[in-house]
């Protein structure tokens, strides 16, 4: 699969090596649990992983294309704003699961 597959024509960037640039699902602000109660953002919880989509991905990078649901840790990122949009650049190793539906049930989708 070549890099410019997995480029977005929109991103002024083209991503290098093993880099996948993601854009945060949401809000890190209040959420609301499963019963529709309010949470907010100051609410101390336990470390807890992030989903964000997929926008770009480098030549190097074996298990991600664009568009996939990517599980990582938000304390382990770096922030880029491009075009006025926040994104966070992250090494493919640093991605805990893959929510896609190209994923095989029969995989579990993590890259290890």
């Amino acid at each position: 699969m070549s890099a410019e597959s997995n480029y977005d024509p929109g991103l002024p960037i083209r991503l290098l090596h093993d880099r996948v640039l993601v854009q945060l699902e949401g809000s890190d602000g209040e959420r609301r649990s499963t019963a529709g109660i309010v949470i907010p953002a100051t609410a101390s919880m336990g470390k807890r992983l992030s989903w964000a989509k997929a926008v770009g991905v480098g030549p190097h990078v074996r298990s991600i294309v664009t568009g996939d649901r990517v599980l990582f840790d938000p304390e382990d990122r770096a922030e880029v704003e491009l075009h006025g949009r926040a994104y966070v650049l992250l090494r493919e190793r640093d991605l805990h699961a893959v929510a896609a539906e190209r994923v095989d049930t029969d995989s579990t989708g993590l890259y290890l």
